[in-house]
């Protein structure tokens, strides 16, 4: 009998603290790393040989919204051979609830990777006071902190904030700060879409100010999410941004950041340019008040507002629609010449048929580049879970790590390839409260990655999003290969994941 269950040798091992890289092998028992060293005397089934292979901690992504798929798509598969081994779902405000039912069912499922989950301030917000564009009630308030509470204790990670789209975007400080107040009575995060990060009402840099107010009236530790400068208003005020958060932690408040290796986000009308009163109540009073031609012109010139502050219809790209795919992959100006109308009418159209999915170019390089540099950065996707050829998606769904670790890591020089890891594993891991995750060391959970850093690269293009990535040679989940170096899938590694305040399930 030996004594580990798989010993990894002979590779260029980065922990996941940002220290240099060194020759190292690795042992794993029971899904756990259990030693480190020369273990030339030991034994495994099986030994993975490592030579001229790095050996680094799997990715975490804290910021997806995996959560609306993951049921009927539990292997995960576009996440896991990226190399991400854990993540999170429910973001920008929404989640499934409640969260004990969600995470029940997934304890049923063969998960391809670890899967936790954040509770959604706007769902949270719809089942104590519905959709309304109003303040909360004192008993409302109540009812939102108290779920916010019980979310914790079902297996929450935190809360996140989706001030931007509604109904977060009805919510004043004093509601967010309340709501915010429970979840760090429980050990929580709060993630946060800011308000806005263009200027569509207080600008970026009063958005950012929001979130510190937040974090300091709630004594809550807040992670901006996906930090960008986004729309022509706001390009070249990056370091102003990273300033903002710089002198707040000056100040002893716990906010940091995370960002996307990409110059294009992805949302969908209601986000990007249908303004926030005329969703007010949901969908189908949105539908009714497209349908008003008394009330319809208001939204459709605010749209075209809406429109130019992104760039022009040229730069709003359909990503999926399912009523009529013929138009995925078309920008709005080419969607409207093939409607036959303006693009904001073909805009309308398309939301009163069922809505749509965009991908949106509105960053500039610069921007992207300068917050990249910050060492308080991490690295997410914010995509989701998608099939091989199912509509346009955005191809951070594919290729967000390889695309940081091999473009601006290794191409670019913007940091060390240990410094980068860190940014993908432990920092992550950590930021959420997954304290036996994220580093390479005895007693952590055995999830490994060995990368092929030559070879590595992101194949998922705007053009062709359907490609998986190169150089991601074995991906390991709690001491489980879960992908060979053949590019073989084997489902079930993974398992739910619970935060700090969960009774029971862990």
């Amino acid at each position: 009998m030996t004594q580990f269950d798989t010993i990894i040798r002979n590779a260029r091992m980065v922990d996941g603290t940002g220290s240099p890289w060194r020759y190292a092998d690795v042992a794993v028992k029971d899904g756990v790393i259990v030693k480190i060293g020369a273990l030339t005397g030991e034994d495994a089934k099986p030994v993975i040989n490592g030579e001229g292979l790095y050996l680094t901690p799997g990715f975490v992504d804290i910021h997806t919204h995996a959560d609306r798929e993951v049921e009927s798509m539990p292997a995960m598969e576009n996440y896991l051979r990226q190399g991400v081994t854990s993540l999170l779902g429910g973001n920008c405000g929404f989640s499934m609830f409640p969260i004990s039912e969600h995470l029940g069912k997934l304890n049923t499922l063969p998960l391809g990777i670890n899967y936790g989950v954040l509770v959604g301030h706007g769902s949270l917000r719809a089942v104590a006071m519905g959709l309304d564009m109003r303040a909360p009630s004192d008993k409302e308030l109540k009812a939102m902190s108290h779920l916010a509470g019980q979310a914790m204790e079902e297996g929450a990670f935190g809360m996140s904030l989706g001030l931007y789209y509604a109904p977060g975007s009805f919510a004043e400080e004093p509601e967010v700060t309340a709501v915010s107040s429970a979840i760090a009575a429980k050990g929580g995060v709060i993630t946060i879409h800011i308000r806005d990060e263009s200027d569509y009402n207080v600008g970026l840099i009063g958005a950012l100010r929001e979130a510190i107010a937040i974090a300091e009236k709630s004594n809550v530790a807040v992670q901006i999410s996906h930090l960008k400068c986004m729309g022509k208003a706001t390009w070249g005020k990056a370091a102003e941004a990273l300033a903002l958060i710089d002198s707040a932690r000056q100040r002893g408040l716990d906010v940091t950041f995370d960002q996307y290796p990409y110059e294009a986000s992805g949302t969908g009308f209601t986000g990007a340019i249908i303004p926030r009163w005329a969703q007010d109540g949901g969908l189908e009073a949105l539908a009714a008040r497209l349908s008003d031609p008394q009330v319809m012109p208001r939204i459709r010139a605010e749209m075209l507002e809406n429109i130019d502050r992104r760039g022009g219809a040229h730069t709003l790209v359909v990503a999926l629609h399912g009523p009529n795919p013929s138009l995925q992959g078309k920008n709005m100006q080419e969607v409207g010449v093939a409607l036959g109308m303006e693009p904001v009418d073909a805009a309308i159209a398309m939301q009163l048929a069922g809505g749509a999915s965009l991908v949106s170019f509105n960053m500039k390089e610069e921007d992207i580049v300068t917050i990249m540099r910050h060492p308080g950065g991490m690295v997410v996707s914010d995509g989701g879970l998608v099939s091989p050829g199912q509509g346009m998606p955005h191809p951070r769904y594919y290729g967000t790590f390889p695309r940081f670790l091999s473009h601006y890591v290794r191409d670019m020089g913007l940091m060390t390839m240990e410094e980068g890891v860190r940014r993908m594993t432990s920092a992550p891991a950590h930021r959420v409260g997954m304290w036996d995750r994220g580093l390479i060391a005895p007693g952590m959970a055995a999830d490994l990655l060995l990368i092929n850093y030559e070879e590595l690269r992101d194949n998922s293009t705007f053009q062709e999003p359907h490609a998986y990535n190169s150089g991601i040679h074995t991906v390991i989940i709690n001491g489980k290969v879960a992908l060979d170096s053949t590019g073989r899938l084997i489902q079930g590694a993974g398992r739910v994941l619970y935060g700090p305040a969960a009774k029971g399930g862990m």
